[in-house]
């Protein structure tokens, strides 16, 4: 029986560890952190309970062919609650603009805000559909290791047809023409820690994804989806091993043959899969000499996604206006993007998401449980107080939580590096605003190291917890057949 040493319980070390286990191989996942699931973590302050991230559920299919795949019903382990009117956006003007999946009350508000919008919307659902369904049929599932694998006549004319030399929002600007519901269908970007200006619109299918198919949340929290995993994999035989930190991954002759843990303990292994930030990850773990294809020099040319400075506030009232899912924009969206990447600084005016999930789940919390989140650079250490920004902004939307406050935590990117050997604490890996991140991302499969994989949001298909999940699938697939 061979055997498989996953560095890493995330989403795609989980995934691949459940499918390779449940195949016959003798599979191991150590864990440095007490928890599984990565970023995927229940946080917990007094009677109020959080989800760290992500705190929005789509593509739960993927969710779901993990468990099936083990003999399990999904059911049993993640009972899903679709968010029909998911998400509520906040202009500076007072007005608002909700998304939901009901098509006739979308057509109905852009009516209102954007009548050009509203004679578009059919035509733009059908449009982010064909995105996602060429993405899904033909990049999702792959694994790429060059620019030569997409040269394959049929995948190349894909390639041109899911619009990588187009902008996001140049692709919203063919069918809305009123700003803020422009920036609310830019905000997509962020979910890959891009910027809505520079990166490809074929992410502009996460549109379908929302707006077609539904945003979801898991009872109890959505953390439950890697604790169902883990679950399944130790229910179907599989070692796992938790606050344990691996040093070393050992290369022999080009080959890798197991681990060394900081404890100095040994680990032998037919093949290792690293499930973490590939650019922190990968040259912690393998000397540079049994690398030369990612150097320390190549990793400090990637460009990091955006990374996030977070308040997790627990209330003892609840506020009738917030729902589970909430946007209070910026007056200047396009220079928010310019302070973060460009300027490298905590926006002046930023754009505020707040999921509270107590809105929709009363069992996590007494009063509301904000998870209180703005955009961030990568690398940034100080924040100076920064939460009296965000707070005083939420007060002009009659949003008063300091004199309501009960519990009060606060999360940096530096805290995220730490927690999570983050690369600059960046949440999504690589970010998406240059053309070759964005479809050549760093392989699943080393090009140095024979049996040494890697899964995660810095490989592909990419970030975000579905795609991360894939990267699990698809390397679990490799090393079967």
């Amino acid at each position: 029986m061979k055997k498989i040493i996953i560095v890493g319980a995330g989403l795609g070390g989980l995934a691949a560890g459940v499918l390779l286990q449940v195949r016959g191989f003798d599979v191991t996942i150590v864990e440095k952190n007490g928890h599984v699931g990565g970023k995927m973590m229940p946080m917990n302050l007094g009677e109020y309970s959080f989800d760290f991230g992500p705190n929005t559920i789509t593509m739960p299919h993927v969710f779901q062919q993990v468990f099936k795949e083990a003999g399990e019903n999904p059911d049993d382990y993640m009972r899903l609650i679709k968010l029909n009117n998911h998400t509520k956006n906040w202009f500076n003007d007072g007005s608002t603009f909700m998304m939901t999946t009901n098509r006739d009350e979308m057509i109905h508000q852009l009516e209102q805000l954007d009548p050009n919008g509203a004679k578009n919307y059919e035509h733009y659902l059908a449009s982010v559909k064909k995105l996602y369904t060429i993405a899904q049929d033909q990049f999702f599932y792959r694994t790429f290791s060059s620019w030569k694998d997409y040269m394959n006549p049929s995948l190349f004319t894909s390639l041109l047809k899911v619009k990588p030399f187009e902008t996001i929002d140049s692709f919203h600007r063919r069918f809305f023409e009123n700003e803020k519901v422009i920036n609310a269908f830019n905000r997509y970007a962020t979910y890959i820690g891009s910027s809505p200006y520079v990166s490809p619109a074929t992410f502009s299918l996460i549109g379908h994804l929302e707006m077609n198919e539904g945003v979801y949340y898991v009872q109890g929290g959505n953390s439950r989806i890697a604790e169902g995993f883990a679950k399944v994999f130790q229910k179907a035989g599989g070692t796992l091993v938790l606050n344990e930190q691996v040093e070393k991954v050992q290369v022999k002759n080009k080959k890798a043959v197991g681990i060394k843990l900081e404890s100095g303990e040994k680990l032998p292994a037919d093949s290792i899969i690293v499930n973490g930030d590939l650019l922190q990850a990968y040259p912690f773990l393998v000397d540079e000499a049994d690398r030369p294809h990612f150097t320390n020099k190549m990793v400090s040319k990637f460009e990091p996604s955006i990374s996030a400075y977070v308040i997790l506030a627990g209330t003892k009232n609840r506020n009738d206006s917030l729902i589970h899912h909430q946007v209070y924009f910026a007056e200047d969206y396009k220079r928010e993007f310019y302070e973060l990447f460009e300027k490298k600084q905590l926006p002046a005016d930023p754009t505020i998401y707040i999921c509270n999930s107590s809105y929709t789940d009363r069992s996590v919390a007494p009063g509301d449980n904000l998870f209180i989140l703005v955009n961030a650079p990568a690398g940034m250490s100080n924040d100076n107080g920064y939460e009296q920004v965000i707070y005083e902004k939420l007060k002009r939307f009659d949003i008063d939580i300091t004199s309501t406050l009960s519990c009060q935590k606060i999360i940096t990117p530096s805290w995220i590096e730490k927690q999570f050997g983050a690369y600059k604490g960046a949440l999504y890996g690589i970010s998406a605003n240059r053309k070759m991140d964005s479809f050549l991302r760093p392989s699943n499969v080393s090009k140095d190291v024979r049996g040494l994989y890697f899964v995660g949001g810095t490989t592909h298909p990419g970030g975000g917890s579905p795609m991360v999940t894939i990267s699990g699938i698809n390397v679990a697939n490799l090393i079967s057949t």
